[in-house]
């Protein structure tokens, strides 16, 4: 298994995102056009309405993004499944964009990835192209994103 946790001395130490307004953890890596989520805490009903709020106010101001979620600092996982589908289903009302775009969803844990493949299922079918990842190396491919950028491991430029 390859977690951004094993990766701490890694090149991506330098700052090459910048820390974003919103929820908490996000990133925006300008040189891959990649927007990263890393929560940490509780996968909750309540967390997962803060970044679809979020997601759709940046999606009315800004171009199309590679979106990579990083569940692997989550302690616990708590959205109920009937959310999971209500979150999907407003996902792909809502979101307001032309052309696909991809979304990896990253976890070391069975239970959170789970939840991811379950949305992946869900966005079948929409422009979000959402995919559940177990190895990090297997998300810099499908994201065509260095591995060391999805360490989440540079510290951050204020937000833009």
């Amino acid at each position: 298994m390859n977690s951004p946790a094993d990766s701490a001395g890694s090149k991506a130490a330098r700052a090459i995102s910048k820390s974003l307004p919103g929820p908490r953890f996000l990133r925006y890596y300008p040189d891959h056009r990649l927007m990263a989520w890393q929560p940490q805490g509780t996968l909750d009903d309540f967390m997962l309405d803060q970044i679809a709020e979020w997601l759709v106010d940046i999606e009315k101001v800004s171009l199309p993004l590679k979106r990579f979620i990083d569940f692997s600092q989550l302690t616990n996982v708590a959205v109920r499944t009937r959310h999971v589908f209500e979150f999907a289903r407003k996902r792909a009302e809502q979101f307001t964009g032309v052309e696909p775009v991809r979304t990896a969803l990253f976890s070391d844990d069975w239970v959170a990835f789970g939840i991811a493949s379950f949305y992946e299922s869900l966005m079948e079918d929409t422009l979000i192209e959402a995919r559940a990842f177990r190895d990090l190396a297997e998300v810099a491919e499908w994201l065509a994103i260095p591995v060391d950028v999805l360490t989440l491991k540079d510290e951050p430029a204020p937000h833009i």
